[in-house]
């Protein structure tokens, strides 16, 4: 988990999977919202991959990302856990 919220801490990556929650997009059609070079967005999937946020499938030379929206889910339950929200607990 400690992956995921490094990986949620950078504001470029929490746009990456704004833009893929839409639905799946090419590496170039991510990075063509960003003026950052590909070296540095390469830099934010490979976090994001390594998070297990986004699943990248490669097409030829073309590689499309989407979003891992179960892992997402895993996390927002977890928080919730946590803080001791929702299960049931009624609304003061």
């Amino acid at each position: 988990m400690n992956d995921v919220f490094q990986a949620l801490s950078d504001p470029t990556r929490r746009q990456i999977l704004s833009l893929l929650r839409d639905g799946d997009l090419s590496a170039g059609q991510i990075c063509a919202h960003f003026d950052l070079a590909r070296s540095t967005m390469s830099g934010h999937f490979r976090v994001l991959k390594h998070a297990h946020l986004i699943v990248p499938e490669r097409n030829g030379t073309t590689i499309v990302y989407s979003l891992n929206v179960s892992v997402l889910e895993s996390v927002v339950s977890s928080v919730m856990r946590m803080l001791d929200v929702g299960e049931g607990k009624p609304n003061d």
